[in-house]
């Protein structure tokens, strides 16, 4: 549990995150006055998430390895991943409902105007490189053991570590010395990203400014109906239903959750990206309480197959542009494409820009003629990425939490004193030492200095 010796470490932490947020508003200032000078920015923004995206693989590998391989029971993971994906299947479809529901509402694209250039823009958005779903679950398989690590794939990464972990598993205590090796890495590379996040706010001075740059003002007023619809819809989803599911089924305000995730949350809203809080999300979901197999699993997982945001922007976006062309689709229309784009979410996950890119690539398959209004928003695609990154950020971290419930794999007590402050998160190493997540070996004592929950305790 943290210590009063950590205190004046953390304290640091705060004046880092004031930082980034000063240097959103700069970005924002610097993208309206020098648009052109913003732009070029861009690469800084850029390394930073690159930083963050490389620490992933490893972060993935040591947590669910530690957390399998230290798990007596293999059908208890079985069970968090069978319950994890059952959730995510369900929950993409309520966004799916909620984004059409509220897209047919508002009729955003009608009597916009589609110019030639805007259908050359369209047609340039579709990745020639987007997968079906076949090539996206051959695509989980690494060509090589080391590859699911150097090729930035989260499955890939995802299936090795289940693997590895499941051997050390039936290996007994003959793999005791791998996992405590593994648990040394996991400290190292953690410790790598707290020294990262310091760069925070250049990153988020460079990704604002480019984005400001890019978009303009124009832009931002010809089609803030649709960009303002979006927001509100997503801000529906996170507080009516994710709100309520946290409330009924694991007893907590979603507002007291959110205010533990902050920096999280500030971390996407300033690169625009889920995948540079995804690290941190699975410490802190385990210094939360929720053991090590669920965190580990939920959150990989869900960052490919819970994708709230993406499927609500999808829905709404494929409506405007719809409309826009001034052929509006007819429900009978709407639900095919849209269990189109359900599937192809899948195929695209992990590609960078993949709201856009799935979107156009979707459309290309089946229904071609609407590529053309592609073009039409994306002077706005990447204010409107915000709100699916924090979208789909708020989803994976309620779906941990719930899955952890469903399973009696969460510690209710250290909830309730983590969510109160009396112990507050370790930003120097993103880890916590004895913080006793749920689990069946609850009788093996922990170890001095362990990676943190009772699991742990049989390395």
């Amino acid at each position: 549990m943290a210590t009063t010796a950590t205190t004046g470490k953390r304290d640091r932490t705060h004046y880092l995150y004031i930082a980034v947020i000063a240097a959103v508003a700069l970005g924002v200032l610097v993208g309206f006055v020098a648009p052109g000078v913003a732009v070029e920015l861009k690469p800084i923004g850029t390394g930073f998430v690159n930083l963050i995206k490389m620490m992933i693989s490893p972060i993935i590998f040591c947590t669910i390895v530690l957390g399998i391989g230290s798990v007596r029971k293999a059908a208890k993971v079985g069970a968090v991943g069978g319950i994890a994906l059952v959730y995510f299947t369900i929950m993409s479809f309520v966004a799916l409902g909620i984004g059409l529901i509220v897209g047919n509402i508002l009729d955003p694209g009608t009597g916009l105007a589609v110019t030639d250039a805007v259908k050359e823009t369209g047609h340039a958005q579709v990745d020639a490189e987007a997968k079906d779903t076949v090539e996206f679950l051959l695509g989980i398989i690494p060509t090589t053991f080391v590859s699911a690590f150097t090729g930035g794939e989260v499955l890939q990464t995802l299936l090795i570590a289940l693997l590895a972990g499941f051997a050390l598993q039936a290996m007994g205590d003959t793999g005791a010395p791998i996992l405590r090796g593994v648990e040394h890495v996991q400290r190292l590379v953690f410790r790598i990203l707290a020294m990262i996040m310091w760069a925070a706010p250049v990153g988020a001075f460079g990704a604002m400014a480019a984005v400001v740059g890019s978009a303009g003002i124009d832009a931002l007023k010809s089609l803030a109906v649709l960009m303002l619809g979006f927001y509100l819809t997503c801000v529906l989803f996170i507080f009516l239903v994710l709100g309520t599911l946290l409330r009924v089924v694991a007893g907590l305000n979603i507002l007291t959750l959110f205010k533990y995730l902050g920096r999280e949350f500030l971390l996407i809203l300033s690169t625009s990206s889920s995948e540079s809080a995804l690290p941190r999300l699975i410490a802190k979901m385990e210094h939360l309480g929720v053991s090590k197999p669920v965190a580990g699993i939920t959150v990989p997982t869900g960052y490919s197959f819970n994708l709230d945001g993406t499927m609500i922007y999808m829905t709404m976006a494929s409506l405007f542009v719809a409309d826009a062309l001034g052929t509006p689709m007819s429900i009978g229309e709407q639900i095919p494409l849209l269990l189109f784009l359900f599937v192809a979410s899948k195929g695209a996950a992990g590609v960078t820009g993949a709201g856009l890119a799935t979107l156009a690539g979707g459309l290309q398959s089946h229904k071609p003629a609407l590529v053309d209004g592609i073009g039409l928003i994306v002077g706005i695609d990447r204010f409107m990425s915000e709100a699916r990154a924090l979208t789909n950020f708020a989803g994976n971290a309620v779906a941990t939490v719930l899955v952890g419930t469903w399973t009696k794999e969460i510690d209710r007590s250290r909830v309730d004193e983590v969510l109160s402050g009396r112990a507050p998160f370790d930003e120097r190493t993103l880890l916590d030492d004895g913080h006793g997540g749920a689990s069946e070996d609850a009788n093996v004592p922990l170890q001095k200095g362990g990676s943190g929950t009772k699991e742990d305790a049989a390395v």
